[in-house]
């Protein structure tokens, strides 16, 4: 009997970050957010961690030339229509990373997000690795993605409205990347409100804030989810729009798993097995 091909996913995504042990943020959040909105997921891992819900328990990096290495295999044979960044560590990853995308593509849209701490607080971005996140990484980004932190880190610059959170959108921009999310999760009140800035203007995007203490991964998740919608020709408009509607049901229907910040529910949007069908 011959196996028949089913429909091929659409939108290659190759996500270059962090492994997490739980399984609620970085490459496994990566790989479920792209597969569960139809697109094709590849990884190239950049360091493991022994993470759960309750915190990073420790970090052990890949060498710099493998990660390259992994980019280098994937793009030489499947491709990629998007790139997704998440925790690089050191400088030489980034550097690494970097180098590998130039070398075989500057034409793929790449979406960076800026992971610096985990939702525990853990550093995941080494202190003297913020410079060449900037110089390096940053200007080969169609699209950053930092929450409040990560851009007060990225730009020295006080956060505390939305007319801070434009301008610091458009200082990421001006530091050459094409795009900034600038996310505002961790501002008060009863809205979450996103700001996106690019050299074409700005626009807001907002919701009512769902009170959970299961978020972990969502900047992981919004940020492959929108990668997954540029793969798939969508725009960035159109993308960061169903990444954010994708995040927000993620996050209501969140399985309650763990002591502390637990995981989403990245299966969603894919029906659930019926045994008794």
């Amino acid at each position: 009997m011959t196996a028949s091909r089913g429909p091929a996913p659409a939108g290659r995504v190759l996500i270059i970050a962090g492994s997490d042990s739980g399984g609620g943020a970085g490459i496994q959040a990566d790989i479920k957010s792209v597969t569960a909105l139809g697109g094709f997921a590849m990884t190239a891992v950049t360091a493991l961690t022994a993470q759960n819900t309750l915190g990073v328990q420790g970090v052990v990096p890949v060498d710099p030339s493998f990660v390259a290495s992994q980019i280098g295999v994937v793009l030489d044979d499947l491709g990629a229509d998007a790139f997704k960044t998440g925790m690089l560590h050191n400088t030489d990853v980034i550097e690494a990373v970097a180098g590998a995308i130039r070398a075989h593509t500057e034409r793929v849209p790449l979406v960076a997000d800026p992971v610096m701490f985990a939702k525990g607080g853990h550093p995941l971005l080494e202190p003297d690795a913020m410079e060449s996140l900037k110089t390096t990484l940053l200007p080969l980004a169609a699209l950053v993605t930092p929450n409040l932190p990560e851009a007060e880190a990225l730009t020295g610059l006080s956060i505390r409205s939305s007319a801070d959170m434009e301008r610091a959108g458009a200082a990421l921009v001006s530091l050459g990347a094409g795009a900034a999310l600038v996310k505002g999760g961790h501002a008060e009140g009863n809205t979450v409100r996103d700001i996106l800035v690019s050299t074409e203007g700005v626009q807001t995007f907002e919701s009512p804030r769902i009170e959970s203490k299961h978020t972990h991964g969502t900047g992981c998740t919004l940020a492959s989810a929108i990668a997954c919608g540029l793969a798939q020709g969508l725009g960035t408009v159109r993308s960061v729009a169903r990444a954010r509607a994708y995040v927000l049901e993620a996050i209501r229907t969140a399985p309650g798993l763990g002591a502390g910040h637990g995981p989403l529910n990245h299966g969603h949007t894919v029906s659930p097995f019926d045994p008794t069908a």
